[in-house]
């Protein structure tokens, strides 16, 4: 099939994925509605430099991920899609520059099929959603290691300047997380130390300004918010609220993967040197997060690209694959079952709403999407079954998009809430309103509504 034939197929499924009804849910959590605020504060404002939320300075984040929404808002994009426009085009351009740069090493097969794979993983889809910062330094810094290792195969010095570039766009998306996790570089190079200079200074041309800039403005309160308590604080600290066991993120990466977790069984003992790399790579990140005190699902987004990419090339030299795409397969065709599920998940937490799942009905269209990838994949091969999958998480895309969506706006996003009174928005406050709750009601509300302890109002809003 002609390139420009296939690209025509791709960009439908690419738009059913990541574009369509971006803006039919509000802001959701408290992260969305808090980084869209400092991202309107900053284009508003003029100051380009220091976050501030509600006027006051907010140093949680580095600035790229409200730099990029505060531009789209600029640039005249209405409402949720100036918020999430910018997480989509990154996420949909990181997947074709993910498998040029795979193809490279592995060969087109292959590539194909892990950023397949990575493209319509829930973690990689959900994430590509929301205005968080999980996707911006997942897609950067990932770009950089995938040219780091091009320089440990053939030996290009000049890769490096290139990989120091986009490891300096990865730290200024969040902090210096991407810098520990590139360790296994440092190893797998050690003797060759003396030319990973130019990752070094690559990354401090583009990173350095802003955080120069930052401290210049702020002082020692950026020093100490930024990199002590939002650094070493959540490391080692239980004081941000998010203390999880150290096992928490095997179920995570197993629910990231979905529908592609039955292929984790192809995996092999790396053989190559770039497996070994890629398995280093993914492990170093997991036992870093792990050891942290502080965990958060969108933590194992940076070892989404790695795990694909070996899923892949063992899916490509798998001889029989069938039975592992079938299930695959099954688990796409099943997820309208999550549907009742879903809210709940987002507004309390998904082991609250295991509860809200009812599959019963979907096992006939699972086995019959289990069947026709088996099928597809014994008379066509892996690449026709995968493809079946693509289509099919596709269409169910679309159909959360329609039936969820409108869910999540009324029951779980504060902009159903503000919706019913904004006309008397002079008259609202605040009662007792969860985290979440008050940073969405503030973003839809432009000035702050007050808490109703604190200032009486006739209308109290309570979640």
């Amino acid at each position: 099939m002609p390139r420009f034939a296939r690209v025509f197929l791709v960009l439908p499924i690419v738009y059913l994925l990541y574009f369509h009804g971006l803006d039919s849910v509000g802001l959701l959590g408290a992260d969305e509605p808090r980084y869209a605020s400092i991202a309107r504060e900053m284009a508003t404002s003029g100051d380009w430099i220091t976050p501030r939320l509600w006027g006051e300075v907010w140093f949680e984040k580095p600035a790229l991920l409200y730099w990029m929404m505060a531009a789209a808002m600029k640039l005249g994009a209405p409402g949720g899609w100036a918020v999430r426009l910018p997480i989509a085009l990154m996420s949909a351009a990181f997947l074709a520059g993910y498998f040029v740069l795979l193809r490279r090493r592995i060969g087109g097969k292959a590539a194909g099929l892990a950023a397949a794979m990575l493209a319509t993983c829930a973690g990689w889809l959900v994430y590509s959603h929301v205005a968080v910062t999980d996707v911006p330094m997942t897609a950067c810094f990932t770009a950089a290691m995938l040219l780091c290792a091009e320089w440990l195969e053939d030996g290009k010095p000049d890769r490096l300047w290139h990989a120091g570039f986009w490891m300096g766009v990865a730290v200024l998306a969040k902090g210096l997380v991407p810098l520990v996790l590139a360790a296994p570089v440092a190893w797998f190079g050690r003797k060759r130390l003396l030319e990973v200079w130019r990752l070094g200074a690559g990354t401090l041309a583009v990173a350095v300004p802003w955080y120069a800039l930052c401290v210049a403005a702020n002082g020692r309160a950026f020093l100490v918010d930024f990199i002590w308590k939002h650094h070493f604080g959540r490391f080692f600290t239980p004081e941000l609220q998010h203390v999880q066991p150290f096992w928490f993120y095997v179920p995570v990466i197993l629910g990231l993967l979905f529908p592609w977790t039955p292929l984790l069984a192809l995996l092999r003992r790396p053989s190559q040197p770039f497996t070994r790399f890629l398995w280093v790579w993914a492990l170093f990140a997991l036992m870093v997060f792990s050891a942290s005190l502080n965990k958060l699902p969108g933590y194992m987004l940076p070892l989404l690209p790695p795990l694909c990419a070996l899923i892949g090339m063992a899916l490509a030299q798998a001889r029989r694959p069938e039975w592992t795409l079938a299930v695959s397969a099954a688990l796409a065709g099943m997820v309208p079952a999550l549907a009742p599920a879903i809210p709940l998940a987002v507004a309390a937490g998904s082991s609250r709403a295991l509860g809200s799942i009812d599959g019963w009905y979907v096992l006939p269209l699972g086995a019959a999407a289990g069947a026709a990838a088996w099928v597809l994949a014994r008379r066509f091969g892996q690449a026709a079954a995968v493809a079946f999958v693509v289509c099919l998480t596709a269409g169910m895309v679309w159909r959360l998009t329609r039936d969820v969506f409108p869910r999540l706006d009324e029951e779980v996003s504060a902009r159903g809430t503000w919706r019913r009174v904004e006309a008397r928005r002079g008259e609202v406050c605040l009662e007792t309103p969860r985290r979440a709750f008050r940073y969405g009601m503030n973003y839809y509300s432009v000035i702050p509504l007050p808490d109703c302890a604190e200032q009486e109002r006739p209308i109290h809003l309570k979640q």
